[in-house]
């Protein structure tokens, strides 16, 4: 980035000053173009509407600077395209609901397919989502290669990744200079938006912890429901042996009483018989 872009694009915030950012780099191409690369350790809540509001601001910022240094001369036509590129190492859900595809690319059209050029594009692209689909996969494409490059760092993927493309040792070799060095991994972006990102990240704090505590509501709502079946089942337990020693005590009152019926009827034969003796 050069001294003057540094000036409309000034450098406020580090890795270390956002939990879910890896880093945040806005480059200026060889024909104007403006990119803004991130690298999000964890996806924001409300990637699009987030998204809309980076570009919104590199667009301006970029309008900005070259209205003023083209004066009288400044035309519309000197305002270079803007992307907004966005990797992912856990993506948010929008993008999770498409396990297969983890490059989404989109810019602005009319549906009546008339030609303007609008500026704003933007590529997502879900590292996640890339790694899984490389299991038990070999690197093929340079596109599958710079992927690897970025999401991956299993020592076997990585020297497949040296082997089949020589070009990526001495990256590797920069990237490890770099991570001694962490403080050099900075962003660009205006204040306004790191405000936004530091209340968005506050917000989805917040609705994790609201998460957990429902969670631990749910699950205390079932310790007690767990707890009070328990009682029901013992107290069942208990009617069913309440039940089962009346049912035996009828039993054995029952036999009682069958024992007694039969001397009954024994005395009643010996009677009969006592009887029909005298009778003779």
């Amino acid at each position: 980035m050069t001294n003057k872009l540094k000036e409309h694009f000034p450098m406020i915030r580090d890795r270390e000053e956002s939990a879910l950012l890896v880093t945040d780099i806005i480059v200026e191409l060889e024909d104007g173009t403006i990119a803004n690369v991130e690298v999000q350790k964890v996806g924001y809540h409300f990637p699009g509407q987030r998204s809309a509001c980076y570009s919104a601001d590199m667009l301006l910022r970029q309008y900005k600077r070259v209205r003023n240094q083209q004066k009288d001369k400044f035309s519309y036509y000197q305002i270079k395209s803007v992307f907004l590129i966005v990797l992912y190492e856990s993506s948010p859900k929008e993008l999770k609901a498409f396990p297969q595809r983890y490059i989404h690319r989109s810019k602005q059209i009319f549906d009546s397919g008339l030609q303007l050029e609008l500026l704003q594009e933007y590529v997502m692209i879900s590292l996640d989502i890339f790694h899984m689909t490389m299991q038990n996969k070999n690197i093929e494409t340079k596109l599958e290669a710079w992927l690897t490059f970025l999401a991956c760092d299993y020592p076997e993927k990585i020297i497949e990744l040296i082997i089949k493309f020589p070009e990526f040792k001495p990256m590797y070799e920069t990237l490890y200079r770099m991570c001694r060095n962490v403080e050099g991994v900075m962003g660009f972006f205006s204040e306004e938006l790191r405000i936004m990102d530091k209340n968005l990240v506050e917000y989805m704090v917040e609705e994790q912890q609201k998460e957990i505590e429902e969670n631990e509501r749910i699950i205390k709502e079932m310790k007690e429901e767990a707890e009070s079946i328990r009682k029901e089942v013992e107290a069942s337990k208990k009617e069913a042996e309440a039940s089962k020693k009346e049912a035996e005590a009828s039993k054995k009152e029952a036999e009682e009483s069958k024992k007694i019926i039969k001397e009954k009827d024994e005395q009643i034969r010996k009677l009969v018989k006592e009887i029909e003796g005298f009778k003779k």
